[in-house]
């Protein structure tokens, strides 16, 4: 008979701990700079496991929870979850309530559900589990970072904790959906506008203004064909670029726009940079003969504090390799708690990890709760087994790491 690893044991005995508080999370409405209902909620359950040496909570707004004592040799690891979410579009589209928390075949539904405060459960009671156990952190000390507005600018959360808050882990667990898979990288992102001037007229002359609504399209069917064009690779994927937004200025509905814009979600796969994907899209706009502006939008929203932290809209590429110590210690977590050997692959979307990795070289490697298809659907879930095995995860990552040589 197979022995059942005593962390998985003593996940199984939270899992209703686990989805009750769940439940609560997904009850409050938490999109980007709107989360500080859910952080306190967060904090309370942190609070009530008993089980950290230090909470607390930065200017931006995220929270953190320190398991273990840091000294000067010892490793810091991190495991991060965001707590914010999307909105829920159109309500009359969802089967089960956004905010309900239903549960039903073994999953938890609800807006956050898969993407991604269930992974939140699931660190707080790691933490508990920890405790329960005795688990020896005189190697290391435990970070659990629930970090704030990644929907609206992936990383910048990150960004801020490494620039201002100084903290600097040796590794770090990303915990957006994986599908309780491990996975060591993804595509970058950028946002770039696209910007052209007309001449306004009164909608009734049309021939005596210029339509920049017009010159706009002949942009968006050239950014169309470049989508089929763009730089694959064998791991990640093919890189892909296309229109999300488009808007257009005139001094009324009578009247012929004279500006117009658009605004280009564009996926970065290994080898593209920054540079090249502007210099592409201006050599695609040439070809329409069309004068417009190509830059990388700025990001400056305050946090749920108020705090401002601009960034340029630019999230690099990142790719762990497979031998990496960090993949290595999460394949031999996985193989303790599943009894056979694990199969990496990469994230679709991107995460924090464009800042922690892609900007500052910082380990990381993935492991999370749901799968990856249901962020941001009205399909928003997570299977309540991944809640225990992912408390498991966290609760044994950490020794895994510090023996890898």
């Amino acid at each position: 008979m197979t022995r059942i690893h005593p962390h998985l044991t003593r996940a199984k005995k939270y899992e209703k701990e686990m989805v009750r508080f769940l439940q609560d999370l997904i009850a409050i409405p938490s999109e980007s700079c709107e989360e500080k209902q859910v952080v306190e909620r967060i904090r309370q359950e942190m609070v009530k496991v008993d089980a950290f040496d230090r909470i607390w909570t930065d200017k931006m707004g995220n929270l953190f929870g320190q398991v273990g004592r840091r000294s000067r040799g010892k490793k810091l690891i991190a495991i991060d979850a965001h707590v914010d979410t999307v909105g829920i579009g159109n309500i009359d589209e969802w089967s089960r309530h956004p905010y309900g928390g239903v549960i039903e075949n073994g999953k938890v539904w609800g807006r956050g559900a898969g993407d991604q405060e269930g992974a939140v459960p699931a660190m707080v009671y790691a933490a508990r589990i920890m405790r329960d156990l005795k688990v020896d952190t005189s190697r290391y000390c435990l970070l659990l970072t629930f970090t704030v507005m990644e929907e609206d600018c992936d990383g910048l959360c990150w960004q801020y904790i490494i620039n201002e808050d100084g903290i600097r882990p040796d590794a770090v667990v990303i915990t957006d959906s994986t599908n309780c898979k491990i996975l060591r990288g993804h595509r970058g992102r950028m946002e770039i506008k696209v910007t052209c001037k007309g001449r306004s007229c009164h909608g009734s002359m049309p021939h005596k203004g210029d339509n920049a609504v017009y010159k706009i399209t002949k942009i968006v069917r050239e950014i169309e064909r470049l989508n089929n064009r763009l730089r694959t690779d064998p791991f990640l994927g093919q890189g892909t670029i296309t229109v999300t937004h488009i808007t257009s200025t005139a001094p009324s509905l009578c009247a012929v726009p004279g500006f117009a814009s658009i605004h280009l979600d564009r996926r970065l796969t290994t080898g593209e940079t920054k540079i090249s994907a502007l210099e592409e899209v201006k050599r695609t706009i040439n070809k329409t003969g069309v004068k417009a502006r190509v830059f990388v939008d700025q990001y400056a929203r305050p946090s749920y504090t108020g705090l401002v932290y601009e960034t340029e809209k630019y999230f690099p590429t990142w790719c762990a390799s497979a031998d990496s110590k960090q993949v290595q210690a999460a394949a031999c977590t996985y193989r303790k708690i599943f009894r056979r050997s694990p199969k990496i692959g990469s994230w679709t979307f991107s995460t924090n990890a464009v800042a922690i990795a892609g900007m500052h070289d910082i380990p990381c490697v993935g492991f999370g709760p749901a799968c990856e298809d249901v962020a941001h659907t009205v399909r928003d879930n997570v299977p309540i087994n991944h809640l225990v095995q992912s408390a498991t995860f966290y609760s044994m990552y950490g020794n895994d790491y510090c023996d890898m040589q």
